[in-house]
């Protein structure tokens, strides 16, 4: 039996590769126009669930708690370290340049701007994109979501709109809790390893961070943890094929979470430092 000419090998090879690049940057964009979807609707429907007194407080405050209960431990196990070693490393730098009073603008500027943010979004699209997902990924297997739309009731305002506003209420407050352990972590190791006096940490630090640099970091927070919980409703809903489609589902939303907490946040980063540069208080 003669085998195929390279050519005629090489271009089937080529035909593949450019069909599946293709089809996967159209199922990219498809997937991304339907969040872009359902984050709108849930924007309006909250309002309007809101205004004419049908929001789902109790499920709302239900998945609130379940979120504070499996981050709020790990939120502290991250900030201790985290505090640590951004005061460790900025400091033994900041000595090496004989300012060693900085240490207190550099470590809290380091865990408000960008540690706290990141860290809360982190643990919202670990633990919380991955509940969320498994839930409605099991309800929408078990046929729960299409029983809700035929007995005419939204999913959207039912299911996602109270996990929105929980998400979106947890993530300040978990943002806070981190910066609070951060900075304290910092001003412990600062003050008993580098011989940092209490009174020029607080000083440097009241001098750099000003109050516009915590309501950034909270709007980072909140943005966050929008996206997280966004994409992680959207995999749940979407999620076919029994308990496999369901892991498949969980899956995708911690590391799509992931990565779009990294990509904004540099975005977001880089917008700030234009037009809001660092000063002295």
């Amino acid at each position: 039996m003669s085998e195929a000419p390279p050519s005629v090998t090489d271009a089937g090879a080529i035909r593949i590769a450019r069909e599946n690049v293709t089809g996967t940057a159209v199922s990219s964009v498809r997937t991304f126009g339907r969040a872009v979807d359902l984050g709108i609707e849930s924007v309006r429907g909250a309002f309007a669930d809101l205004i004419g007194l049908r929001f789902q407080w109790q499920e709302m405050l239900r998945q609130a708690w379940y979120l504070v209960t499996v981050t709020a431990l790990p939120a502290v196990l991250m900030a201790v370290p985290f505090g640590v070693v951004v005061s460790v490393q900025v400091g033994n730098l900041i000595h090496q340049l004989g300012a060693d009073s900085m240490i207190g603008a550099a470590g809290g500027l380091g865990v408000i701007q960008q540690g706290a943010p990141i860290a809360t979004g982190l643990l919202l699209g670990g633990a919380g994109a991955s509940a969320i997902a498994a839930d409605l990924g099991a309800r929408t297997v078990r046929e729960e979501i299409d029983a809700l739309r035929t007995m005419g009731i939204s999913p959207v305002h039912r299911l996602v709109i109270p996990r929105v506003v929980a998400m979106l209420f947890v993530a300040p407050l978990l943002n806070v809790l981190i910066i609070f352990v951060g900075v304290v972590s910092g001003y412990a190791v600062a003050i008993s390893a580098q011989n940092v006096t209490p009174g020029s940490y607080w000083a440097t630090f009241g001098s750099f961070a000003v109050v516009a640099d915590v309501w950034i970091s909270l709007a980072k927070a909140m943005l966050f943890g929008f996206l997280v919980v966004i994409i992680a409703c959207q995999r749940g809903l979407e999620a076919r094929g029994g308990p496999r489609g369901v892991a498949d589902g969980v899956n995708a939303a911690v590391v799509i979470s992931v990565a779009s907490i990294i990509v904004v946040n540099l975005v977001i980063t880089q917008i700030v430092t234009m037009f809001l540069p660092l000063r002295v208080a």
